[in-house]
């Protein structure tokens, strides 16, 4: 039956996807649904949607596919010269690991400022107030991994704006 199905020269069944399922230990919806979470997925630059805030002075990019359930996100944040954006405090557990790949920003995490320049990285709880502050001259960029807490916290599908 699998060699036919393999060489084309046969459609399975659903009793028969079913068979081949509990032959491979797999549930059936694995055995059907899309790609699993081993299956590598592009992000292309080109499709990718850059969120901005209303004055157009700090746009994020998330770096992973936004279809599936996340423990961490990998985002890009971009910032013109002299903005600051703050966050409000993210659910219990979560922590920010930020780099600043090109620019000089002041991160203010509940209210202790941390000025970092080009290379510089940042590790912090982000279940308080924080903010991103470009303190440049040129557009700053930052690179955001944002790790959620424990199963059974606020993890899933994520709202795109750190």
């Amino acid at each position: 039956m699998l060699s036919q199905i393999e060489l084309g020269k046969s459609v399975p069944t659903i009793n028969s996807l079913w068979k081949i399922a509990r032959a491979l230990e797999v549930t059936f919806s694995a055995l059907i649904g899309p790609a699993g979470e081993g299956t590598p997925v592009v992000v292309r630059s080109s499709t990718s949607r850059f969120l901005t805030n209303a004055s157009a002075t700090f746009s994020s990019r998330p770096l992973f596919p936004l279809d599936r359930r996340h423990r961490a996100e990998f985002y890009e944040l971009r910032i013109k010269p002299e903005c600051e954006e703050r966050s409000q405090p993210h659910a219990a557990g979560t922590f920010e690991n930020l780099v600043v790949a090109s620019g000089s920003l002041e991160m203010s995490v509940d209210g202790v400022v941390y000025p970092l320049e080009s290379g510089d990285a940042i590790y912090f709880n982000a279940d308080s107030v924080h903010s991103y502050r470009n303190v440049g001259k040129g557009e700053a960029i930052l690179y955001l991994v944002m790790t959620y807490g424990e199963e059974g916290s606020d993890v899933g599908l994520t709202s795109p704006e750190p």
